[in-house]
């Protein structure tokens, strides 16, 4: 019976380890590590809309079928939504809580920039969340919109 309960407890120390781990590899961390790779960081927000919208285009095909495929269906709204999410990650995590620094805003010039940059940020957060609602694909060209705009604005400082 001991035994038993040791293996138990051991294979549940085991699961929990993992579960820290992985959570603390996955997110680019929230310490000042200073490892950016901020051209990477834009190619996969931008890889999450062209999934975005191949997704959204398979859902409309297949709700046109006289007997839609319900699994096919259901896995695309998933892969959609699950997309948006990792796409609304980069935003808040990467460049929201790391790259975006706050600016006085005595200082006029740089303080207009930063609003325009949280204001692209936030216009791709509003764009994520409508693509998870429909399948209206002005949702998949106004994150791109979005996106190029904060590229440009992003970049523009950072010059890279």
């Amino acid at each position: 019976m001991t035994r038993a309960f040791d293996k138990k407890l051991v294979f549940l120390v085991l699961l929990v380890c993992t579960a820290v781990f992985v959570t603390v590899v996955y997110s680019h961390c929230q310490i000042p590590c200073g490892i950016y790779n901020d051209p990477a960081r834009f190619d996969e927000i931008s890889e999450h809309i062209i999934t975005i919208e191949k997704s959204m285009k398979q859902i409309r095909e297949l709700s046109g079928h006289a007997q839609p495929d319900m699994n096919q269906l259901v896995r695309w709204v998933q892969n959609k939504d699950a997309h948006a999410d990792e796409l609304s990650n980069i935003v808040t995590y990467y460049f929201m809580a790391q790259r975006i620094k706050p600016v006085d805003k005595s200082d006029t010039a740089h303080y207009n920039e930063y609003v325009q940059k949280l204001t692209l940020l936030h216009d791709l957060l509003v764009y994520s969340m409508k693509a998870k609602q429909t399948t209206d694909l002005s949702y998949v060209e106004k994150l791109t919109n979005s996106l190029n705009g904060f590229r440009k604005a992003y970049f523009a400082e950072h010059h890279h």
